[in-house]
């Protein structure tokens, strides 16, 4: 089947009634989707993206009445997070119900429910009668996608349409915070900063790092890599002088001035978390691409968005 990238979102939901993968735009990166109530069509996403069975899925729903059908015993902590978070770029991880596949879960007893903020996917939602899982568009491991074509040049004609919705405007993967009893606990560092969360449910318990039972998506020690080394440096000038015959690409957040570097890409010239967050991974998807021995990655400042980013420039590097 010759894939087609698309904006006709009906063609997109007759695929996914017939158990078919198709890859969405949200406003933090593509996922690869699948009915999140058909084990069979799931375990298409598996395979596709060569990602382990113990490392779950996110649920994608359109509305807040779909919550207590994937989910039960939903804290009141979760319930004021949603009401100030969603639509948007945060997932929780509550008790799940028995409707829920274990094949999403990884064989957990809880279940990540997020509702995208992008305009097409919540159309495309709306019109269908289950809800999605759908986990970043890319191969295991790989530099998260954050257009249409970053979803073609991983897969191509192996999916047999891509929801085009622009580029994602939030570019890093949802938070994801869970809880023990009350507590609310931080799984994964994303595009809602955990001061923001903190703001609305106090201080959060942080847990994203677990190589062998993770309660979330990416809490693996590598992750969102490209193939070309990376580096995470404070000092990009130094470490340029310690490989001076290297081609070297240079991933700054605003600094330009590197003229030994092979090529640099600024992720904000004026200095805003928000645009960096955005040009992340499409700056990691041109560096990658640009025949390099080594790419430098500078150190955020670990507050707000700046933490997110760390994180995944850490993992990139693993």
């Amino acid at each position: 089947m010759k894939t087609s990238i698309t904006t006709a979102i009906e063609k997109c939901q007759a695929l996914l009634r017939e158990g078919h993968l198709v890859a969405i735009p949200t406003e933090t990166v593509y996922g690869l989707a699948a009915n999140a109530l058909d084990s069979m069509a799931v375990k298409r996403i598996f395979e596709m993206k060569g990602r382990p069975a113990f490392n779950p899925l996110i649920v994608h729903i359109h509305q807040m009445e779909q919550l207590s059908i994937l989910a039960k015993d939903i804290p009141q902590k979760a319930y004021e997070l949603a009401e100030a978070f969603w639509p948007g770029s945060l997932t929780l991880i509550l008790p799940k119900q028995d409707i829920v596949p274990e094949i999403i879960t990884g064989g957990k007893p809880t279940v990540g429910v997020r509702m995208p903020n992008h305009p097409l996917t919540q159309e495309l939602l709306k019109g269908l009668p289950f809800p999605l899982a759908a986990p970043s568009a890319n191969p295991f491991t790989r530099v998260s996608p954050t257009s249409a074509q970053h979803v073609w040049d991983y897969f191509g004609d192996r999916i047999p349409a891509i929801l085009d919705g622009g580029p994602c405007q939030v570019g890093l993967e949802s938070t994801i915070v869970g809880f023990k009893g009350e507590t609310p606990i931080l799984y994964r560092k994303g595009g809602i900063p955990k001061e923001a969360i903190e703001a609305v449910v106090g201080e959060l318990k942080v847990s994203t790092e677990n190589e062998t039972f993770p309660e979330a998506p990416g809490m693996l020690l590598k992750h969102y890599s490209p193939r070309t080394p990376l580096l995470v440096c404070d000092n990009i000038r130094e470490e340029l002088k310690n490989n001076p015959h290297k081609k070297v690409g240079v991933l700054s957040f605003y600094q330009e001035d590197f003229p030994s570097a092979t090529k640099v890409i600024t992720l904000s010239q004026n200095k805003q978390m928000e645009e960096a967050a955005t040009s992340l991974f499409e700056a990691m998807h041109i560096l990658d691409a640009s025949g390099l021995d080594l790419i430098l990655a500078e150190r955020f400042p670990e507050k707000g968005l700046g933490s997110s980013i760390n994180d995944r420039l850490f993992r990139a590097q693993n």
